[in-house]
């Protein structure tokens, strides 16, 4: 899974389950600020993402992700991890 396909499914569960428009959901939005994600909606997301991941996201790992690149960057890191094992 490419970067992109990531980012997609991730702008696609934005949009449709926390009602945000698409125009913010840019790579370098700040989860918590720009897009006002609270931890509840973190959580939330995160179960929503494991539908197209190998494994869990560990949430701590999650809580240090600041932006929507680094939950891509995240992503895309655990599924090359799971893939060459």
């Amino acid at each position: 899974m490419e970067k992109k396909e990531i980012f997609e499914k991730i702008k696609a569960a934005l949009i449709e389950d926390f009602d945000l428009e698409e125009g913010r959901i840019v790579p370098d939005a700040k989860l918590y600020e720009d897009l006002e994600l609270d931890s509840i909606d973190a959580v939330d997301l995160i179960v929503k993402l494991k539908s197209f991941l190998p494994k869990n996201i560990d949430p701590e790992a999650f809580k240090k992700m600041r932006t929507l690149q680094n939950v891509v960057d995240g992503i895309y890191n655990l599924v090359q991890n799971s893939e060459t094992k």
